[in-house]
């Protein structure tokens, strides 16, 4: 089996899948990785080439959008090791297009589909809890903690739903943040990030919010299993309504 290795980064990956699918004969017995920074790293290094990458992603789009989608929803999984199984899953999709359905039993397909689901999942979830307070410009700041890297996608589900203002969406962990100005979605990154002061109008609002959640719940019919079920303790951080 031969070994390749590319480094680390996503265009890096595209690059190093295109070049595999153009050069070797059977790209399921190709076992790729990201550069070990030794001097013993085993494998043939894939230099990054953004156009080549690039390609691969609009072509492999536009034939199989939704196989495509599961590709980066994979990639945004930040799961580690599942380079090979990438690799395998879009020479599959290749081969046979929508009749991959049929090979589900194969490795690289179980992988690709299982992930990409778990993270569908937290995407969708997050477009329903996710909670902006107003600051003191007027625009709105929605901090999380996701199991996954869904910024990209999440930000652009909020571009539709709130078209007309300007709002960040922060996130904590990866230290990642998104800013719409009602126009154009930019992407970058926080290194350290001081939660501004809410103005009184903003604290209000969620005073207001607090208690009138409190005063529909139901005493009689609070169920903190099934509440858990629905929505895990992990995400309640950032929930006005629960704190």
């Amino acid at each position: 089996m031969n070994l390749y290795r590319y480094d680390g980064t996503t265009e890096g990956l595209f690059s190093a899948i295109d070049h595999i699918l153009r050069h070797e004969d059977d790209p399921q017995e190709v076992d790729l990785k990201p550069r070990q920074q030794t001097l013993f790293d085993e494998g043939l290094f894939i230099a990054t080439n953004a156009e080549r990458s690039d390609i691969l992603v609009r072509r492999f789009s536009a034939a199989y959008p939704e196989n495509a989608r599961q590709v980066m929803y994979v990639v945004l999984s930040e799961k580690e090791e599942m380079e090979t199984r990438l690799l395998q899953y879009i020479n599959l999709v290749s081969l046979y297009g929508s009749r991959i359905e049929a090979h589900l039993t194969h490795p690289a397909v179980h992988a690709v589909h299982f992930l990409a689901r778990k993270v569908a999942r937290e995407v969708h979830r997050f477009k329903g809890i996710l909670r902006f307070a107003m600051l003191e410009d007027g625009s709105y700041l929605a901090k999380m903690e996701p199991d996954f890297n869904i910024i990209q996608p999440l930000s652009r589900f909020f571009t539709r739903r709130l078209r007309t203002q300007q709002w960040f969406i922060y996130d904590v962990k990866r230290s990642l943040v998104s800013q719409w100005d009602g126009k154009k979605l930019d992407f970058g990154t926080l290194e350290s990030f001081r939660s501004p002061e809410l103005p009184e109008e903003e604290q209000e609002v969620q005073r207001l919010w607090k208690a009138f959640v409190a005063h529909i719940a139901i005493p009689e019919r609070k169920n903190p299993d099934l509440q858990r079920s629905f929505m895990p303790m992990k995400y309640w951080k950032y929930l006005i309504e629960k704190e």
